[in-house]
Order: structure tokens, then C-alpha cells, then sequence
């Protein structure tokens, strides 16, 4: 078993991503209608990653152009926080009910994939496919 598979086993044992696979999670607790209050929120997120790496990028060719170093020195970091800011305050109004949802369901998805038929590990019992070797070793 190769180290991707022996951690991600090692994490689906965890207390949050066993009970997530167990309950097989999902996303049917997003149908309900957002509020007013949530959508502003997704949308402060989405607007947060539409400013902060795209507008460091930004500020590095116009530092280069303009041959003003301090432009990406000081612009950079000043967008990428103002940027991070603007995130966390979507992630306070969208609020921590769609993050939980969201974080149950990939982290399922993802353990599923990587430990694909290993996934009978978790509780302890053999896969019944697997041959036993024989007192004997042969």
C-alpha cells in the first residue's frame, strides 16, 4: 500500500471522516432556498478570489513594466490580506452550515477514490477476496 493510501486510511479512521463515509454524506441538506444573507456571503467569497491571486499577478507584471519593484513588494501582500479579509467575512455570512455540508460530502468523495476497495480497512474486518496465507507459507 502506497503512502497516499496508508494516510488517507489513517484519516478516514478519524472520528469526523468515518462518520462522514459511514453516513455516506451528501449534499441534500443545500436544497433548501439560501437567504439573502448567504448569497451576499458566496458572493464576497467568490469576489475574494477574483481579487486576490489574479490581482497579485497584476501587480507583479506592472512592477516589472514600470520597473517599480516596490509596487508587487507592498501592492501584493496589501491585496492578497485585503483580499483573505473579504473571504472570511463571506465565510461568516454564508455561514458554517453549507461549509460543514460541503467538507462532509469531498471528504467522503475523496477517501472513497483514493482508498477505493481498501475502504473495508476502516472497520477492521478482511476483505473476503484476499487469500490468507497457510501455516506453512506456501
Amino acid at each position: 500500500m502506497n503512502i497516499i493510501k496508508k494516510t488517507a486510511l489513517r484519516c478516514a479512521r478519524t472520528k469526523f471522516c468515518k462518520s462522514a463515509i459511514d453516513e455516506k454524506a451528501d449534499l441534500k441538506a443545500m436544497r433548501h432556498k439560501p437567504t439573502i444573507k448567504m448569497m451576499v456571503g458566496l458572493g464576497l467569497i467568490a469576489f475574494s478570489y477574483l481579487i486576490g491571486l489574479p490581482a497579485v499577478i497584476a501587480l507583479g507584471i506592472i512592477a516589472v513594466w514600470t520597473k517599480e519593484p516596490l509596487v508587487a513588494i507592498v501592492g501584493g501582500p496589501l491585496i492578497y490580506a485585503i483580499s483573505t479579509i473579504i473571504f472570511i467575512l463571506g465565510m461568516k455570512l454564508a455561514g458554517t452550515r453549507y461549509f460543514h455540508v460541503i467538507t462532509r460530502w469531498l471528504v467522503r468523495i475523496v477517501l472513497e477514490k483514493i482508498l477505493g476497495e481498501d475502504i473495508h480497512l476502516l472497520d477492521g474486518t478482511s476483505c473476503p477476496d484476499e487469500k490468507t496465507p497457510s501455516p506453512d507459507g506456501i
